[in-house]
């Protein structure tokens, strides 16, 4: 069997190519949601939308969103799901809307599996996020600390102290004999 040079070569070459084309690898497919410029603000802002706290600061809203574009890209049906919903949030401008309109927005999707996807994944992270446990007054788990029964169970520094008063009468019927007790007790029956 004879080769020529021009065989030889356009061989080769045709080899490399198909190889290359039928060698699709799913990690240089894979779709990365969330990773253009303002995808990540994007989701910052429909987190403040649906949990707004004055007092909170954006770190806990930006660790928030990453957490939910990292969930996003676990699986590939769900970043498609999570491209398509910041793609509609692009559309109609969510960034730019005020407060109210987002709020008004974000109740007109509220039963898609885009919105389901964000408010599932902020309403654990962000309230379990320890920059946010310190702005709510939570002191964080107790269980390594010998619980709460010995560390302040009955703390209760934030309400009013009780009011604690005798009834005026309590003394005097408490004093009573047990015959006169006993003849209010007929009278109030017959009341």
């Amino acid at each position: 069997m004879k080769i020529s040079r021009r065989g030889l070569l356009l061989g080769a070459v045709t080899t490399t190519v198909l190889t290359n084309i039928w060698d699709i690898n799913s990690a240089k497919a894979k779709i990365v949601a969330g990773s253009a410029a303002g995808d990540k603000d994007l989701v910052k802002k429909m987190v403040r939308t649906l949990y707004p706290h004055d007092r909170f600061p954006d770190g806990p809203y930006e660790r928030t969103a990453d957490d939910v574009i990292n969930k996003a890209n676990a699986n590939p049906g769900m970043a498609i799901m999570f491209e398509e919903g910041l793609s509609e949030l692009k559309s109609k401008k969510f960034e730019k809307m005020s407060f109210r309109k987002a709020t008004k927005y974000m109740k007109k999707i509220e039963g898609s599996a885009f919105f389901n996807h964000v408010r599932g994944t902020s309403v654990v992270t962000l309230y379990n996020d320890k920059e946010v446990w310190g702005l709510l007054g939570y002191e964080g788990y107790s269980s390594d600390k010998g619980g709460y029964i010995n560390r302040g169970f009955n703390d209760l520094d934030w309400l009013p102290e009780p009011r604690i008063e005798e009834h005026p009468e309590l003394a005097s019927f408490l004093s009573e004999s047990p015959k006169k007790l006993a003849s209010l007790k007929k009278q109030n029956l017959n009341n």
